[in-house]
């Protein structure tokens, strides 16, 4: 069996990481080992950030609806409920938005919803 030689993927593979850490501070950007090192972990960070940004969007979507709603004279937990009752399937960032750049088409589904 001939002799595989491992230079074309192994550089690859290295390559690939270096210039991942591209960016990074003082031998994190340029000695594999450590860099590779640094790579997994960012990737684990950018991972879990992901996701709180989900959950802080979230966030942000109901304080815009709260306050739009209190504007109109309800409350968010009012809102949501009676929206469920009415069959209304508005999602939360669609309500913020509406709120956010369109007031009056808000006070729209607000006003259906009471009904």
């Amino acid at each position: 069996m001939s002799r595989a030689k491992r230079g074309v993927k192994a550089r690859r593979r290295r390559k690939t990481v270096l210039e991942r850490a591209s960016g990074f501070y003082g031998r994190r950007k340029n000695t594999y080992r450590v860099a590779h090192e640094t790579v997994i972990r960012a990737g684990r960070y950018a991972y879990v950030g992901r996701r709180l940004r989900r959950r802080d969007m979230r966030a942000l979507w109901i304080q815009r609806i709260n306050a739009a709603a209190r504007e109109l004279g309800t409350k968010y937990s009012v809102l949501i409920n009676l929206m469920a009752k009415a069959n209304v399937q508005l999602d939360r960032r669609v309500l913020a938005d509406m709120a956010f750049n369109d007031p009056g088409a808000f006070k729209a589904v607000v006003d259906s919803v009471r009904k």
